[in-house]
């Protein structure tokens, strides 16, 4: 049996210098977002000394942005499907950029906690429209999961880089720098977005059809359910108001579900859960965050509260964290072609879950070099192969018209894990630390054994993730992007007899079957795979039913009922 060549592969957009500008613009949007999570930390006591912020509001001057940005999620990332990605990322980074200056130049609690808030309205349009553009940018399998691991990649370094700038900024200069420094990164952005991101006129529904219902359902949900989390380690998780309030999230949660199963045109369609690993990528991350940002914020604690760190000093000692989040990104982005995402993702919460037990064992007289530095390390490079790892498998296989969906999905489960992570375990070294200080152990001592059972609550959650992703399906190569073409096409085989002539790009619209395993049936063909075939290469593919020679839609189903296998 001859070989017929198959089309050649359109080249590596990513190799071009507009494939790496727009890269690096969407990995400058995921790092700022990540960014401004934990560089607000390390200045909030600067933040309570200046605006006179009691103890219990200054939570609020990072729960405010957690807030809205879990809430309005995923109408972000549906609206950016839907009215246009472009559109959302500069109207999403124009709030973003003018909140950020509110904040910097607040006077007063109420004005700081606002800008807060419209800043979580900014992340949650600007952060999923970004990543919806990245899947659907890179068209090839081989770009994608390098765009991806880019992504993840800049997630995991951004968030420790967080903690060292906020010292520094703190430190040096004021913490009215913490919201000033995202400036220069958002006029880029706006920039770059007109310069090089094509503007899309997509074909909204009617007015009439939008899921207007849902979006209001699952927007209060969210906002209900966030609010929640955060409230509920100051309230109390056992009184009737948290238990109301987690009732009434949960109804709002049913209430959508229900609603998208009878619309026509639902704000989430629940067939995306059918993807191959996504739902599973979901809740891996929202388990693994709640680890490892705890971790973040109880160590941080540690060191300036029983350590007497400074904010700069406190800072950079998460340096070696950004190291081992850059190296275990970057051999996460190698290793997916050859193994896939679940053995990365379940190595990396292991790591994560060990270096976070061995940082639950700090003592009260601890030293950096011995009680912090091993644990921190470790645990960075398992930060890098699980935001990877997840990025590809809950991103990878998403068709282009549900990108913002998908990514709107990501980015809520990790501000959901970690909402989740800080209400549960810090909880619990509060908890630990009242008990110690009513029998009046020293101040020093109940902060450091309260620290202790957080941390080892966080390790357990970590665990708890590494075996979710062992039960995970193990997404490849060959199950990413749906749309899209590979970089190493190979020979086809034909049967005996002359060669048909090679199919060459047709101006009209064709199909071809997906990938095995997928649906075949409405699958998009780029433009270089669209072919024409005469008669007799129709009668060839009919009788040789394991040869690809044609996209008709008759013949497609006579080779699929005797067994035919086609690209």
């Amino acid at each position: 049996m001859a070989a017929i060549p198959a089309p050649s592969a359109p080249p590596s957009f990513l190799g071009t210098r507009r494939g790496k500008l727009i890269l690096l613009l969407l990995c400058a949007v995921g790092f700022i977002d990540l960014l401004d999570a934990s560089i607000v930390n390390i200045a909030l006591p600067e933040i309570r000394a200046h605006l006179g912020f009691s103890v219990q509001s200054l939570q609020w001057v990072a729960s405010a942005y957690l807030l809205t940005y879990g809430g309005f999620l995923l109408l972000g990332g549906r609206s950016a499907d839907l009215l246009g990605r472009r559109r959302l990322l500069v109207t999403g980074t124009a709030l973003f950029g003018i909140s950020s200056l509110v904040c910097g130049l607040a006077a007063s609690e109420g004005v700081l906690i606002g800008g807060r808030l419209v800043q979580g309205v900014g992340a949650a349009m600007m952060t999923p429209a970004a990543l919806s553009i990245l899947t659907t940018s890179f068209h090839t399998r081989g770009d994608r999961v390098k765009a991806l691991g880019a992504w993840g990649g800049v997630g995991a370094v951004s968030g420790a880089a967080g903690s060292v700038f906020g010292g520094v900024l703190t430190s040096e200069v004021s913490w009215r720098w913490v919201f000033f420094v995202n400036l220069p990164v958002v006029a880029f952005i706006l920039v770059a977005s007109f310069r090089l991101i094509d503007a899309e006129r997509p074909k909204a529904p009617p007015l009439r059809d939008f899921d207007t219902v849902g979006a209001g359902l699952i927007t209060s949900g969210m906002l209900l359910l966030v609010y929640v989390l955060v409230n509920a380690p100051t309230v109390g998780w056992g009184t009737a108001r948290t238990l109301g309030e987690l009732a009434g999230a949960l109804a709002l949660v049913a209430l959508f579900v229900f609603n998208e199963q009878r619309h026509s045109n639902p704000l989430v369609p629940l067939s995306l859960f059918k993807i191959k690993g996504l739902w599973e990528a979901d809740v891996t991350q929202i388990l693994a965050m709640a680890g490892f940002y705890t971790m973040f914020f109880l160590v941080t604690l540690y060191m300036e509260e029983v350590l007497h760190y400074s904010p700069i000093r406190a800072g950079l000692a998460y340096l070696p964290v950004t190291v081992g989040a850059a190296v275990g990104a970057g051999m996460a982005t190698k290793a997916i072609p050859r193994i896939g995402t679940r053995p990365l993702i379940a190595a990396g919460a292991l790591l994560g879950a060990a270096g976070v037990f061995l940082l639950s064992r700090v003592p009260v007289d601890g030293t950096y070099p011995p009680d912090i530095l091993p644990g921190i390390i470790i645990m960075g490079a398992g930060v890098g192969l699980v935001l990877v790892g997840v990025q590809n498998a809950a991103n990878g296989g998403v068709p282009a018209d549900k990108a913002g969906l998908a990514a709107s999905l990501i980015t809520a489960s990790f501000q959901l894990g970690g909402a989740l992570g800080l209400a549960i375990f810090v909880s619990l070294a509060t908890g630990r630390t009242n008990q110690l200080l009513a029998t009046h152990a020293r101040p020093s001592e109940a902060l450091t054994l309260g620290f202790q059972r957080g941390l080892l609550g966080a390790s357990i959650a970590l665990v708890i993730a590494a075996l979710i992703a062992l039960r995970a399906p193990n997404v490849r190569v060959v199950d990413m992007a749906p749309d899209a073409d590979d970089n190493q096409p190979l020979p086809v085989p034909a049967a005996d007899g002359p060669a048909p002539e090679a199919p060459h790009v047709s101006a009209g619209q064709a199909e071809l079957p997906g990938l095995p395993g997928r649906a075949a049936e409405g699958t998009a063909v780029p433009a270089h795979r669209k072919s024409t075939h005469s008669r007799a290469a129709l009668q060839r593919c009919w009788t040789a039913p394991r040869t690809v020679l044609c996209d008709a839609r008759m013949c497609r189903r006579r080779c699929a009922a005797c067994g035919g296998r086609h690209l």
